[in-house]
């Protein structure tokens, strides 16, 4: 019989290593967090790609109805010359009735005066009749015209309104699942700071870097709410940073290039990141849903970095961005003027 006593370090070795795997996400969970941010970061570009669309075909139906708008005004022409044409025919038909545009040649012959006098009747006669002819033909081709006009706009927009609809579909379709994909992204934000366990950096596909300056805006589209120093039962003191109201899952991107110096969740600002950068400046950026580097990364000027989120202490989706002298809180400097003194106006 082998004795227990063999291996004495082994039970204590499996214990430990039992408890370390605990405290660990698990592979399912950190595979179904990737799942989400990888979704919500899709139908961001879906859902930028559906509203350039529609807005191409708003414009373009604006568009259309300028044109439709001087179509309109060249039927109300036509119309007006048809009219014109009718009142036209009606006047010949009725000068040829008083001057005796009845009489038959014959008659014409016998009752005229002279032969010139017969030949300068006729071709008063001739021309009334050409005049005739070519005001109804005139008539015809403008009505022929008129109603071409008409099928042609009345096509088109049918055309576009099919159109407008479908991306309008679509649109909401994209924004639905987004809303979606938010909440799950969310909840599992919620999950892991509750647990004070920050899962591992979600490796996201970069977009295109089209950043030509050394520093950015955090968010690509900015919409400031609570500002730096502001007042509020939220804080202890004062707002120490900026606020940028945006929905969950934004991309966050790097204000400037750096070091990911901390990546952190739990606590007041829930999830955070904390870069440094030359010159002995730190941006922070906290109440975020995902991260997508760790903490010793080097980041580039607008390489996203995160997805904003609502965790921590926070009444709403939004981005809580400082700029800082030291990488901890209490060190924050208004960071409005101090990216504009860098050349990012924003707000």
């Amino acid at each position: 019989m082998r004795s227990s006593r063999r291996h004495p370090l082994l039970v204590p070795v499996l214990l430990c290593a039992l408890a370390v795997l605990a405290a660990r996400p698990g592979d399912d969970d950190t595979h179904t967090a990737a799942g989400a941010s990888a979704e919500v970061a899709r139908l961001y570009q879906d859902a930028a790609v559906a509203a350039q669309r529609y807005e191409a075909g708003r414009q373009e139906a604006d568009a259309q109805r300028a044109r439709a708008q001087r179509v309109e005004g060249q039927l109300d022409r036509e119309r007006r010359e048809i009219a014109r044409l009718h009142e036209d025919l009606g006047r010949i038909a009725r000068a040829q009735y008083r001057s005796g545009g009845g009489i038959p040649m014959a008659a014409r012959i016998i009752l005229a005066d002279s032969p010139e006098d017969l030949m300068r009747d006729q071709h008063v006669f001739s021309q009334a009749d050409l005049a005739v002819g070519n005001a109804i033909g005139r008539s015809h081709r403008a009505e022929a015209r008129l109603a071409g006009d008409e099928a042609r706009a009345a096509s088109a927009w049918r055309t576009l309104e099919k159109r407008n609809a479908e991306l309008a579909e679509l649109k909401q379709g994209i924004q639905r699942k987004l809303e979606e994909a938010r909440g799950q992204l969310q909840g599992q934000a919620d999950a892991s700071v509750a647990a004070g366990s920050c899962r591992g950096a979600v490796r996201l596909d970069q977009p295109p870097n089209r950043v030509t300056g050394p520093w950015v805006a955090p968010v690509e589209t900015v919409e400031l709410s609570a500002g730096f120093g502001s007042g509020g039962s939220r804080w202890a003191n004062r707002h120490t940073g900026q606020d940028f109201a945006v929905p969950i899952g934004t991309p966050v991107r790097a204000a400037g290039a750096g070091r990911v110096v901390r990546v952190s969740c739990g606590g007041a600002f829930g999830i955070e990141i904390v870069i440094e950068h030359p010159g002995g400046y730190y941006t922070q950026y906290a109440h975020l849903a995902a991260v997508t580097v760790d903490q010793g990364d080097r980041v580039t000027t607008g390489q996203w970095i995160a997805q904003s989120g609502t965790t921590g202490n926070s009444t709403g989706p939004h981005l809580h961005f400082e700029v800082r002298v030291t990488p901890d809180m209490g060190s924050a400097v208004d960071p409005l003027p101090w990216l504009a003194q860098r050349g990012v106006s924003v707000g």
